[in-house]
């Protein structure tokens, strides 16, 4: 401001808005932040969990769902079991005519890897969330209608919460979604963040 009280040219005028929603945050409200911001990074990073450990039991047989012998990396096939045997419903017969295809080995094994390690490390979360609802929905439709309601499971559930943890950032906290959106070419492009 000008001596006279009159703006000049060059300074904007300082607004005063009494907005509770523009105050200082309270030491409670800020706790609450903080809460809410690690909560939704320990569910980013236990469901990039079970994608990593999906991928990995599949890929080396660890015995868990898959034995040794049944390992990808001993000829095994991660989508013939499932796809072949384990599907009911409407999509059933389309699912079972592409189990055990090389291309849908190829890119089942592809998106467990990519979903989990992104979502692991909280980078490109939108592709992440994206890929793995995709992904989770599919499986939805391959066993229809659920065991215990007439459509929710929680496949569905997981594809919801993968949104949620897109939209909120959630790499960004345990993760390294900051340092990962100041990459130039990440900035400039927003489905990379």
């Amino acid at each position: 401001m000008s001596t006279t009280g009159k703006a000049s040219r060059h300074q904007q005028p300082v607004l005063r808005v009494d907005d509770p929603f523009l105050a200082e945050p309270t030491v409670e409200e800020t706790t609450r932040h903080r809460a809410y911001r690690y909560t939704l990074a320990a569910i980013r990073l236990s469901l990039g969990w079970v994608f990593v450990w999906a991928f990995l039991d599949k890929m080396f047989g660890l015995g868990h769902e898959t034995p040794n012998a049944g390992a990808w990396i001993n000829g095994g096939s991660p989508t013939a079991g499932f796809l072949g045997k384990a599907t009911v419903g409407p999509f059933a017969s389309a699912y079972q005519s592409i189990a055990g295809d090389t291309w849908v080995n190829i890119a089942f094994m592809f998106a467990l890897a990519a979903i989990g390690v992104a979502l692991m490390l909280g980078i490109t979360m939108r592709l992440a969330a994206a890929g793995g609802a995709v992904l989770l929905v599919m499986m939805w439709t391959a066993v229809l209608p659920p065991d215990n309601n007439p459509f929710m499971d929680y496949h569905l559930i997981d594809a919801l919460v993968l949104v949620v943890l897109a939209l909120t950032g959630a790499g960004r906290t345990l993760g390294l979604g900051r340092r990962w959106e100041r990459i130039s070419v990440v900035n400039r492009h927003g489905i990379l963040h």
